[in-house]
């Protein structure tokens, strides 16, 4: 650390810099008074807020979780009718009526994604002239956290 104080840095802020000038008074304080506390120990690792710590019980660790932080945070769900591998030759002689071959069958559900991970299944629904999902199959909490990982 250098020799400078925190009257040197007040004086260098001049006048008007009254309310930043005790921010920087406040920060240097906490500085020095850290500096003083070398022989303090580490504070004991949070092994539940460890993302990589498993002990067996997941479903219980997650319900003392708070979401309320993340339950206005924007999710886009997809439906997935089926998949087709194309190689590029093939994909640029597609024209109007071209037909493509899915990998799933007719009355097959479909997967439901949420940001591109698997959390349900469903069947094809018109709602109001709109297609909609009717969910068959979700996946329990702690098979979504599994695929998560």
């Amino acid at each position: 650390m250098s020799d400078i104080d925190a009257d040197d840095i007040l004086a260098g802020l001049g006048a008007g810099g009254e309310e930043i000038a005790d921010d920087w008074a406040a920060a240097f304080q906490e500085q020095q008074a850290a500096n003083g506390k070398k022989t303090e120990s580490p504070p004991a690792p949070d092994t539940h807020a460890h993302p990589g710590y498993t002990d067996g019980h997941a479903e219980s660790r997650f319900k003392d979780i708070n979401l309320d932080v993340i339950l206005d945070v924007p999710v886009t769900i997809s439906i997935e009718v089926g998949r087709k591998r194309l190689n590029i030759r093939n994909l640029l002689q597609l024209t109007q009526g071209s037909l493509i071959e899915l990998d799933r069958l007719q009355g097959e559900p479909m997967d439901v994604l949420v940001n591109g991970t698997l959390v349900a299944h469903g069947e094809v629904v018109v709602v109001n002239d709109k297609f909609g999902v009717r969910l068959t199959d979700v996946l329990s909490p702690s098979e979504r956290v599994r695929k998560l990982k």
